[in-house]
């Protein structure tokens, strides 16, 4: 079978064994270089593309892409309801009641944010229903006084589902007895677990419940909505509020979760980066292997040349040598970087569970596991920009090869 000179010779040098040890040694290493770089480039992308993906799915799914208010508490909100979901972007509109306090149980306190939701509304705007450990939604009936706390939360308070815990609110109630803070007794009627920070502070109750701790009677302190596509919630939310008219106001997650969102995505850029580097460093090896490999083969290239090779086929012989140590080590880091990116979140949860630690806490970071996200166009980039600078570390050496001149290199052999 015909195969081009300049392939064969640079296949056959590759393949061969070298009597330079020292070569080959450097060769595997450049090779191993590469592959460590690309496969912890691909697990890193991956990670910080997981991050990504559960502050979306998650902390998004559970706070409002944005919120509609008014200066007063807002009697009209089903007008504005109604009014908001003629948005062709507005996928969901629920009520809210919002309160922060204190939540008291078998001699435990703990700080809550309360949520005071329509149960039926709130599962179009939210995920909450699709993590509840136990219990339902459906089961905060108005009057009972019923509450779902986070598990993180449950946990603190040491309550479970039928237990009863108290709450506090941090306004006074002026009694014959004197000036009181707002407490109400409350029944625990579930658990919900979203593997974020608010699974240690955040605390459902029924609108009306809400309502009537906080003294609005029918109404409430805004609207909260889901959008088809998150970042356009300001532009949206404003949209809105503007043809309300005057009264409304208008916030989004941007103000809440955007400096969230900017520092993982300029994380992500700036680790691209700085481990492009690394694979960099270990493709550029490549340039001492091939000058080491034309220093010890000057002998060989003045003996082809003298058999009629030209420079461009001595040029093309070294470049295809060092271009199979790139594409050999990025084929092997993409194949190990594709496996570990896969399965890091399974080998993290059970390294945790071996070890009896949690390398990430709800109560530090946003999520409590480690996510993982591949995505083919991270790896087709990084594989693309790898083979790029693999095959402009070829040219230096494969240049300096071709302008040997046979007379000088057979002089003293």
């Amino acid at each position: 079978m015909y195969k081009p000179l300049s392939l064969f010779i640079g296949l056959r040098y590759t393949s061969a064994k070298r009597d330079n040890h020292f070569i080959s040694f450097i060769s595997l290493t450049s090779m191993i270089g590469l592959i460590l770089g690309v496969l912890v480039l691909i697990t890193v992308m991956s990670v910080m593309n997981g991050f990504d993906r559960e502050l979306r799915q998650r902390i998004l799914g559970m706070v409002p892409h944005a919120v509609i208010k008014s200066h007063d508490p807002m009697g009209s909100w089903r007008e504005v309801k109604e009014f908001a979901l003629q948005h062709p972007q507005v996928e969901g509109v629920a009520p809210f009641v919002y309160a922060q306090g204190m939540a008291t149980a078998a001699g435990n306190v703990h700080g809550i944010m309360i949520n005071g939701i329509d149960p039926e509304a709130e599962k179009g705007v939210s995920i909450v229903q699709n993590h509840l450990i136990s219990g339902s939604l459906d089961d905060l009936k108005p009057g009972e006084f019923g509450i779902v706390l986070g598990d993180i939360l449950a946990s603190y308070m040491r309550a479970r589902v039928g237990d009863k815990i108290t709450v506090i609110l941090p306004e006074a109630s002026v009694t014959p007895a004197g000036v009181f803070p707002r407490m109400k007794r409350f029944t625990v009627k579930g658990i919900f677990s979203v593997g974020a920070e608010l699974d240690s502070t955040l605390a459902i109750i029924n609108i009306e419940d809400a309502a009537r701790i906080k003294r609005l009677g029918d109404s409430v302190e805004g609207v909260r909505l889901k959008l088809t596509n998150l970042f356009d919630a300001s532009k949206v939310s404003r949209t809105i509020v503007a043809e309300l008219g005057s009264g409304y106001y208008a916030s989004d997650w941007t103000r809440t979760h955007g400096n969230l969102f900017q520092a993982i995505q300029m994380e992500k850029t700036m680790v691209g980066l700085l481990l492009m580097f690394i694979v960099a460093v270990a493709a550029f090896n490549i340039v001492s292997t091939l000058v080491m490999v034309v220093t010890d083969k000057k002998a060989d290239i003045a003996i082809l040349r003298t058999m009629g090779a030209t420079p461009g086929n001595i040029l093309r012989i070294f470049m295809v040598q060092g271009l199979f140590i790139g594409v050999v080590g990025t084929a092997l880091g993409v194949l190990l970087g594709c496996l570990l990116a896969v399965n890091i979140s399974d080998m993290i949860a059970w390294f945790e569970k071996a070890a009896g630690i949690q390398l990430l806490s709800s109560d530090v970071y946003f999520i409590s596991y480690l996510p993982s996200d591949l995505q083919w166009g991270d790896v087709a980039l990084i594989s693309a920009v790898t083979l790029t600078i693999s095959f402009v570390a070829t040219m230096y050496p494969a240049w300096r090869a071709s302008k040997i001149e046979p007379a000088e290199a057979l002089r003293y052999e």
